[in-house]
């Protein structure tokens, strides 16, 4: 009778375990938990009791975790558990799976305004947006953790913008007349915002620099529409009047640079303007395809333009 009643037990205490531990768990699922930096599997634990995500208690799975478990550190982050999953596939999620990743990106030549409305809009940080000085985030793809301000994300696109920044300037030549990096940013922003090609980026970055060398206004038309929109799409085209408004940013009426960028340039628009394309054109007019044609004289310019405004027309666009 002793040997049946201990089977009995060993029996009884082999299915608490696999209830408690391999079974599938209640949580109807998914389900997710943020584990903060230095967490213990105690905290863990009554967190997933809490939530449901376990079956048992969050006594009973700490003891089982510490006894079967592989006896690694729970790691911090956000993850998701899916439906049913077991206490011990839950364990080893915390512990060894990838955390949920959270992604946020800017796109090359995004201004800050609308940089700004895009981190304001993620549910998942807190806080505050900070003012964005325009061209200061670099244009990438930033991981962030649910609960994360909304000013250590901005912070870490800045900072990865500064570093960027420093490395390509050391590396720089002597033929574009920019002062700065500040003066970088400025012109490789025209630039981003002048070509759809990335193959173009060194030859419109040479045509600028060679402007800035005579003294040639840059006549850039993303320089017009900044003042208006803060570099927002127009969604129409340039009136005159906005052509002769004298704002400083309008490179039209004023040789130089604007006071400022009028985007976040991306990293290749910035090493096109420290390593602008050797050519001696000043003037470029659209091809049709979204690129440029390039011409060294106000002649051949002319001779482009025609060529712009007649497909124009026979596109119905005039």
């Amino acid at each position: 009778m002793l040997l049946i009643g201990g089977a009995g037990l060993v029996l009884a205490a082999l299915a608490a375990l696999y209830l408690f531990w391999w079974a599938p768990g209640p949580k109807p699922g998914p389900h997710t938990i943020v584990v903060e930096e230095g967490a213990t599997m105690t905290s863990v634990a009554r967190q997933l009791e809490g939530q449901g995500a376990i079956p048992g208690s969050a006594r009973s799975f700490s003891l089982i975790a510490r006894v079967l478990g592989s006896g690694d550190p729970v790691q911090a982050g956000e993850f998701e558990i899916p439906k049913g999953m077991s206490g011990a596939k839950v364990l080893d999620l915390l512990q060894h799976g990838r955390p949920v990743q959270r992604l946020i990106t800017v796109t090359e030549g995004m201004p800050s305004i609308i940089v700004a409305e895009k981190i304001a809009g993620v549910p998942y940080l807190t806080g505050a947006v900070p003012p964005i000085a325009e061209g200061s985030v670099l244009p990438d793809s930033y991981g962030y953790k649910r609960g994360e301000t909304r000013a250590a994300v901005v912070a870490r696109m800045q900072a990865a913008m500064t570093r960027t920044l420093d490395a390509l300037w050391v590396k720089r030549t002597q033929d574009c007349p920019v002062l700065s990096k500040a003066e970088a940013v400025t012109l490789a922003s025209i630039v981003e915002k002048e070509t759809g090609k990335p193959a173009e980026r060194p030859t419109i970055a040479g045509v600028y620099c060679n402007r800035l060398k005579i003294g040639m206004k840059l006549d850039a038309d993303p320089t017009v529409i900044y003042p208006i929109t803060k570099g927002k799409p127009l969604g129409r085209r340039i009136r005159r009047s906005e052509l002769m408004d004298d704002n400083g940013y309008n490179t039209y009426r004023r040789p130089g640079l604007p006071p400022g960028p009028i985007a976040n340039p991306g990293r290749e628009s910035i090493a096109a303007v420290l390593r602008p394309a050797s050519t001696k054109a000043i003037y470029f007019v659209a091809d049709g395809t979204g690129g440029h044609v390039f011409a060294e004289t106000f002649a051949q310019h002319q001779a482009n333009v025609a060529k712009w405004y007649a497909l124009r027309r026979q596109r119905g666009e005039m």
